[in-house]
């Protein structure tokens, strides 16, 4: 049977029985007798450290260790893209923006400027402005984490804006903030690293590899691909690139292949690192019950839940998953999927996403 710990009662049961034992004529069960206070205590401090052994017990293992125990197990089996240890740490966005002033003004280096949403950042360079057009100069986030991304075109402001420099500058090529790693993120990485260990470049390597650089979340490896000697991956980065379905830009790209190159074996012919191709699968639902915004809500959700486990490229998206991730929502009593089928990919490298939930003509009920 597996060992549970024994409650509070049970341990001081125990303990009064073994005084007995121990102590022949004697009856640690009278109440308020000295015994009977004595083996209570004593119980009470034996189940304390009894919990404590419990605790203790789900630490030792990366699959059920706590945040503090979890970064002492990554520590010890990861190496992360920038050499660091442990979980990946939040990382800070550069990129440049556009100045504008009289002709001649100097930006200093490390001048700061604010975003809207309270985010620093500092000039890395001394930048002269020059005449007309707008003067382009290298910036850096002071705040890690993906907030520090900005889309291009995007304001920010000057506190202290050196004479002649106006106190607005318009971002642009602002990338590379990302967020710490997760706990759920980190324990993945530690049981993949545990389950598949290095093995001199095989298929499992290059997706943990991929894995290391900050911000991916998902990898795959293909090898054969295309052709002999060839070896492609594909990743996604979910939470840095969540207005995008996941999907990496170019620079995301190339800093995954400069991180693969420094890794993988030198005797692979062709290496590729690219983005899957996306396929979006539309769900077509009739006869809901109960057709609420709740369970439209949730429906939703729980179908890009099941997208993020089983899709990845070239994988066949099947009618019992569809109509399992709809089943699976809270709420719902029944319903029927009227493109009860299965969703194949058009290549090896199309990967599925969630295109367009559409119901019968019927409005939810409920609040919108």
């Amino acid at each position: 049977m597996p060992w549970s710990t024994p409650t509070l009662r049970e341990v001081r049961s125990l303990v009064r029985d073994a005084i007995h034992a121990s102590l022949p004529g004697s009856d640690a069960n009278v109440p308020n007798s000295v015994l009977r206070v004595l083996s209570d205590s004593q119980g009470g401090l034996c189940h304390l450290t009894l919990q404590y052994i419990d605790w203790l017990a789900l630490q030792l293992l990366p699959d059920t260790a706590e945040t503090e125990w979890l970064d002492r197990h990554g520590k010890i089996w990861l190496v992360n893209a920038d050499g660091s240890t442990g979980r990946k740490i939040a990382t800070l966005s550069i990129g440049s923006a556009d100045f504008t002033g009289n002709a001649g003004a100097i930006v200093p280096q490390a001048t700061q400027l604010d975003s809207a949403d309270g985010v620093s950042f500092e000039t890395t360079e001394t930048i002269t402005l020059g005449p007309g057009a707008p003067t382009r100069g290298a910036i850096r986030a002071l705040d890690p984490g993906a907030i520090s991304n900005l889309p291009n075109g995007t304001g920010v402001g000057l506190p202290n804006a050196p004479p002649g420099v106006d106190a607005t500058a318009t971002v642009y090529g602002l990338y590379g903030g990302t967020d710490t790693e997760t706990d759920e993120e980190l324990r993945d990485r530690v049981l993949r690293r545990i389950q598949q260990p290095p093995m001199g470049g095989d298929a499992t390597d290059y997706e943990q590899w991929a894995l290391a650089v900050p911000g991916v979340t998902r990898a795959w490896c293909a090898p054969l691909e295309m052709g002999i000697g060839t070896v492609t991956v594909r990743f996604l980065m979910d939470e840095l690139r969540a207005d995008n379905d996941g999907w990496p830009t170019e620079q995301d790209i190339i800093n995954v292949q400069a991180y693969l190159d420094s890794q993988r074996p030198v005797a692979v012919k062709d290496f590729f690192v690219v983005a899957p191709i996306k396929q979006s699968i539309d769900f077509v639902i009739d006869a809901l019950d109960p057709d609420t915004s709740e369970v439209r809500n949730e429906i939703e959700a729980s179908v890009r839940e099941m997208l993020r486990t089983a899709a990845g490229p070239g994988q066949t998206i099947f009618a019992a998953w569809k109509n399992y991730a709809v089943m699976n929502s809270p709420h719902i009593v029944s319903f029927r999927l009227v493109n009860n089928v299965d969703d194949i990919m058009q290549s090896p490298g199309h990967m599925a996403v969630l295109g367009d939930i559409i119901y019968d003509d019927k409005p939810p009920l409920g609040p919108p």
